[in-house]
């Protein structure tokens, strides 16, 4: 019988990678916490409640609820490392990696897994990460790292994470997986939503009704996946010019009389922009706001409208059983900060395996 790994999920989010190291079934979450109440509530009905604490780590830590585990895993806010914004290494919400480092030296894991954006490996804070793995606090452990696209892992995104796996150097290193998937059978948008449905009634903009209370909050839900196939109100000039974007095209496409005054001043640039997803591509990465064709190339592939939130969180991996909780907004942001559910898998069977030939 496989040993079970008990894991710890910091920054859990709605549990991207807790559905992908459970979907392995060899691990047990015994801890997770997640500051965004709308995310732990989702954590909650998927993984159940005694485990997750919806507060911030900080103040996690300071509780003394950091369990005993085999594996901590966990994505630090990203948003400072983006290539979108400003990239400021000063901003704050970077700093909540060292939150994450306290962890480790709190629960002494034999592995842990940071999962962040690519750029995170060339910021000030992931040397000094190094340097404390070298000689400082987390000199228990060796470091490995690289930059993975999600799907050579089986995830129908094209999605480039930062991915470092610390090993206790009482064990041999566990070196990042590589992929031997090939580029041609890489999943397509169209096998990803094979089984959904693609027109969507304009009348259905609105989340079922119904909520829960978490923690004394209300909070709308629980929703499964297939229940959030709904689109949004658009006006006729958006109409326009979804209608007017063949497939595989993006602004540049629009005639002159539907382009915004910028784009028309603007003849180069993002060509993701207004663009329609391919059926037989991996699908651009998902962010927060993949429910906006000005944000990306979010426009489905044949329907004159963006992605709904069902289609997004299949693109992201999950099964239509998979449950969320929040209103449509919090809901997409959960689905846009998830890591592919198929990528977490991989990297845990990875773990899990290279822990077997070791204990």
């Amino acid at each position: 019988m496989p040993k079970i790994f008990r894991v710890v999920d910091l920054f859990a989010g709605c549990g991207g990678l807790t559905e992908g190291l459970r979907k392995t079934g060899r691990y047990d979450p015994v801890g997770a916490v997640e500051v965004d109440p709308a995310a732990a509530a989702t954590y909650a009905e998927n993984f159940g409640s005694k485990h997750i604490r919806p507060e911030g780590i900080a103040e996690w830590l300071d509780a003394g609820h950091a369990p005993e585990a085999d594996v901590v895993v966990g994505g630090p806010p990203c948003q400072g490392f983006s290539n979108l914004g400003k990239r400021l290494d000063d901003d704050p919400r970077n700093e909540l990696w060292r939150e994450y480092w306290r962890a480790l030296t709190l629960i002494k894991p034999k592995v842990f897994v940071v999962e962040n954006v690519g750029r995170f490996l060339r910021s000030a804070q992931y040397q000094q990460m190094k340097a404390a793995a070298g000689s400082g606090e987390l000199r228990d452990y060796e470091l490995r790292e690289d930059v993975v696209v999600a799907a050579a892992f089986g995830s129908s995104q094209i999605r480039r994470r930062a991915i470092v796996i610390g090993t206790h150097r009482d064990l041999k290193p566990i070196d990042i997986p590589v992929s031997h998937l090939n580029r041609a059978k890489w999943k397509t948008v169209a096998e990803a939503l094979a089984d959904v449905p693609r027109f969507v009634p304009e009348e259905r903009k609105s989340l079922p009704s119904g909520s829960k209370t978490y923690w004394g909050k209300k909070i709308p839900g629980p929703f499964a996946s297939r229940s959030l196939h709904i689109t949004r109100h658009y006006e006729e000039i958006s109409r326009q010019r979804f209608k007017a974007i063949p497939a595989g095209g993006n602004r540049f496409d629009l005639p002159d009389h539907l382009k915004s005054p910028c784009w028309l001043k603007h003849t180069t640039g993002a060509a993701d922009v207004m663009g329609r997803l391919r059926w037989d591509r991996p699908s651009v990465t998902i962010r927060t706001e993949f429910f906006k064709p000005e944000k990306g190339r979010y426009l489905h592939p044949t329907e004159d409208r963006a992605l709904t939130h069902y289609e997004a969180a299949k693109l992201q991996g999950f099964d239509d059983d998979f449950v969320w909780c929040g209103n449509k907004l919090q809901i997409a942001r959960q689905i846009g900060n998830a890591v592919p559910v198929e990528l977490a898998r991989a990297i845990g069977q990875h773990v899990a395996d290279a822990l077997d030939e070791q204990m």
